[in-house]
């Protein structure tokens, strides 16, 4: 019954920052995960969190430059985004579920996903 709504893409410049926002209907127990699908790629994973801790894990290309962090009480993630770069452009999708360890990184660890916002990274 859980809906996800993305929010917060846009067109920057390169080493701009961007803040993505994704908020859910309902509360939820749910890992909280990140991916995104450049243009003429895979989708691939970006960033996930866990309900209970703290603990965030990120895909290498984005470890010093994207954080991911979670408000509980509003329902909502964020995927802070600093100094990006053209390969960066993708569409951002949100997504909730219980992934077992092999599928943590997977799209198929995941099954409410929001819709997508664009991020568009170019000079």
């Amino acid at each position: 019954q859980v809906q996800l709504v993305e929010s917060g893409g846009g067109s920057v410049l390169p080493g701009d920052s961007l803040r993505l926002s994704c908020t859910a209907s309902g509360s939820t127990f749910n890992t909280m995960a990140w991916f995104r699908q450049p243009p003429g790629k895979e989708r691939e994973f970006v960033a996930a969190i866990w309900r209970s801790v703290s603990n965030t894990i990120y895909t290498d290309s984005v470890k010093g430059r994207f954080a991911m962090s979670r408000d509980n009480a509003k329902n909502t993630v964020y995927l802070q985004m600093n100094n990006l770069k053209p390969e960066d452009t993708a569409v951002y999708y949100c997504a909730s579920g219980q992934p077992i360890l092999s599928t943590r990184t997977s799209a198929r660890g995941y099954r409410i996903w929001g819709q997508g916002t664009q991020v568009t990274v170019s000079s």
